[in-house]
């Protein structure tokens, strides 16, 4: 075994790899971008060594610069997580090269199985069932839509050199194929450095079901059991559980045989993923991933056994230590928590974490992450905070035990999915197991209901303890106590009597209005309008909590600025502090204006001025935090102003399109 490893990743990979490595006794290397100079998996090593600008490209994707950082810091193995470049087949051979050991299987599996038309060759030769599709090397746009048209519609868009989703796109009719195709060949260009494309047949309710394989280089293959990757939002993972539930049991002995023969057929050594799409007893090889898999924990959760640990030990030269997987023990669930929006189509966030309580951990219980309260999470990378897994000695149990630890778990600062995955968990389509890749787009309205105003108690709520923290602690408890000198008041006390303090809101689309009042010791606060209620605000050792009607209640809440984060039952609502002096409306000299909702490159520009476009029209392409967004228009209008242009980087908030209103009822042709 060697001494020393370097982690040529970040995030939460990386500190789950460093606790792995610590425990082996490893001395743990890491390296880090401008952007991550602070962040926990710097903290967690023995050695961090900066490698470059903030960008993947300049940074973590330097394949010269990590290794010229692994010999300088004396590593001798390398683990590259997964991304990045994880199933690069050229740092593969340039570790070997320089004489450290890489973490992975050797270069000719990489590529052999990094180009999903070569895999799919191999694995026809293998015996191993395949999708009807087009693998060729004539890639130009007139030969795949004639392949697509024999194939017949639906069918589905794929980077050859793909993965994760990128560059995958499905076509339902043959109208749309072109544009599709150009869509899905940028976003592969940008994504991979090749546009090459494959297609396939589009199955209609295809479950993804994946094997883990091990292969150690003493000619050793064994798997470990099925996953469900089904639960998916733009062809990524969202919700993962092993083993794979409700398959027939000569259809999951069918995938395992089917993986080991497809790892034999590359000569595959160490961890490795075969991916299949499965619709009732039929299953298709789709892709196999040459590394560890965001999903490994659920794995590990029903065998027992370390993946990090066994790949360290292959890497090393030593042999598997068994013959065939061990049965699987109960059932696990594992769920990415992200900063990212669900109801804007799960659009990327960033910005600060400014409070994180993970639940509490045991055995049943893992919380992967790679972040703290107070970190940023950035445009330059994945937006994933932490990955939640939990198991139990069957499925009901486990996603019993996920459900209370997302209810425990606590945010404050930027949006996120946890209340979209509170809801996923809980819904009785995922309890019943009906899972293919449609689940989300199926139950949608279930999952991400229309955003709704917050109560009135939650309204009351938020202002009492937005006050009480505004006004400290000592205030806090002068409030409480009741004063008795007017230099202790908070209340806008004058001869006459308490003033009323006006709180204005934002909450959503809508104009809240508070008026509070205090006498002796407590908060009246009469919301829109209505009836003055009674309310009480603190902060206990276990967090805040308000007291309403006499009944004390815990709350989850997060300030950041103006920017008000209440969770009220089942929901989660902000609220933004407005000039409570200000006029109305004043927002509306904007309304035209189309901009940047985060930081990104303009892909693709769609109009120009003069041009007049209808509701839902798409005027511009963003690509940002590995995700295209498309820039819709919010009504009819015409392009008054174009801000920016194809190539260009943006900061969140800048002018892409502004809209002006269409004369009298004319409307786009």
């Amino acid at each position: 075994m060697f001494r020393s490893l370097l982690i040529a990743n970040r995030g939460e990979i990386a500190c789950r790899i460093i606790r792995t490595a610590r425990r082996m006794g490893l001395r743990c290397i890491a390296v880090f971008s401008e952007a991550d100079a602070d962040a926990l998996h710097v903290a967690m090593a023995d050695e961090a060594h900066p490698i470059g600008p903030a960008p993947a490209r300049e940074s973590y994707l330097r394949a010269d610069r990590i290794i010229e950082v692994a010999r300088a810091a004396g590593a001798e193995a390398i683990h590259p997580g997964y991304g990045f470049l994880s199933e690069n087949a050229d740092f593969a051979e340039a570790c070997a090269a320089a004489g450290i050991a890489f973490v992975g299987p050797p270069a000719p599996a990489i590529r052999a199985m990094g180009s999903k038309a070569q895999s799919k060759a191999l694995m026809v030769a293998a015996g191993v069932p395949v999708v009807p599709g087009y693998h060729g090397e004539d890639q130009s746009a007139q030969r795949l839509a004639a392949e697509a048209a024999r194939i017949g519609f639906p069918v589905l868009i794929k980077a050859s050199a793909g993965g994760g989703g990128k560059g995958m796109r499905p076509v339902l009719s043959a109208p749309d194929f072109l544009d599709e195709l150009a869509g899905a060949r940028r976003e592969a260009k940008a994504a991979f450095g090749d546009d090459r494309m494959l297609l396939e047949r589009y199955l209609q309710k295809p479950r993804h079901v994946e094997v883990q394989v091990f292969a150690d280089s003493h000619g050793r293959t064994i798997h470990l059991h099925t996953r469900d990757c089904s639960v998916q939002r733009r062809h990524q993972k969202v919700l993962e559980e092993a083993p794979a539930p409700d398959l027939a049991p000569a259809l999951r002995e069918r995938l395992h045989t089917a993986a080991i023969a497809a790892a034999q057929a590359v000569g595959y050594v160490n961890a490795g993923t075969v991916e299949f799409i499965v619709e009732g007893e039929d299953a298709f090889f789709m892709e196999m991933n040459t590394r560890l898999q965001v999903e490994h924990p659920v794995t590990e959760m029903i065998i027992g056994l370390d993946l990090v640990e066994w790949q360290l030990r292959i890497a090393s030269g030593e042999p598997l230590s068994l013959d065939a997987a061990p049965m699987p023990r109960g059932h696990a669930v594992e769920v990415r928590l992200y900063a990212e929006d669900p109801a804007q189509e799960f659009r990327p966030a960033t910005g600060r974490l400014r409070h994180f309580a993970q639940p509490t951990t045991s055995a049943e219980l893992r919380v992967d992450t790679g972040v703290r309260g107070g970190d940023s999470i950035t445009p330059h990378y994945d937006p994933m905070i932490a990955k939640l897994v939990a198991w139990g000695p069957d499925r009901a149990a486990a996603l019993a035990r996920m459900q209370g630890a997302l209810a425990a778990t606590e945010i404050g600062g930027l949006v996120t999915n946890l209340g979209f995955l509170e809801r996923l968990v809980a819904h009785p389509a995922m309890r019943a197991a009906e899972l293919d890749t449609g689940f989300l787009t199926r139950h949608r309205d279930a999952l991400i209901p229309a955003p709704t105003a917050a109560p009135v108690d939650a309204v009351a709520a938020a202002v009492a303890m937005n006050l009480v923290q505004r006004w400290g602690e000592e205030a806090g408890e002068a409030l409480r106590r009741g004063v008795s000198s007017p230099w202790d008041r908070k209340d806008g006390w004058r001869l006459q009597g308490a003033a009323a303090l006006l709180l204005r809101l934002r909450d959503g689309t809508t104009i809240r209005e508070a008026a509070v009042s205090l006498h002796r010791g407590t908060m009246r606060i009469a919301v829109d309008g209505g009836a003055a209620v009674e309310v009480g605000a603190r902060w206990r050792e276990d967090g805040p909590s308000v007291v309403l009607g006499g009944v004390e209640r815990r709350i989850r809440y997060n300030q950041d600025g103006d920017a008000i984060e209440i969770v009220w039952g089942d929901d989660r609502h902000v609220l933004t502090r407005l000039d409570a002096h200000a006029p109305l409306g004043g927002e509306a000299a904007a309304e035209g204006r189309l901009s940047a909702p985060i930081p990104g490159r303009v892909v693709q520009m769609l109009v120009a001025v003069g041009d007049r476009v209808a509701r839902g029209q798409v005027v511009a392409i963003l690509e940002a935090m590995k995700t295209e967004l498309r820039i819709a228009a919010p009504a009819d209008g015409v392009v008054a102003h174009v801000g920016c242009a194809a190539g260009d980087s943006v900061e969140e908030g800048t002018e892409i399109v502004t809209l002006a209103p269409l004369d009298g009822d004319a409307s786009p042709p």
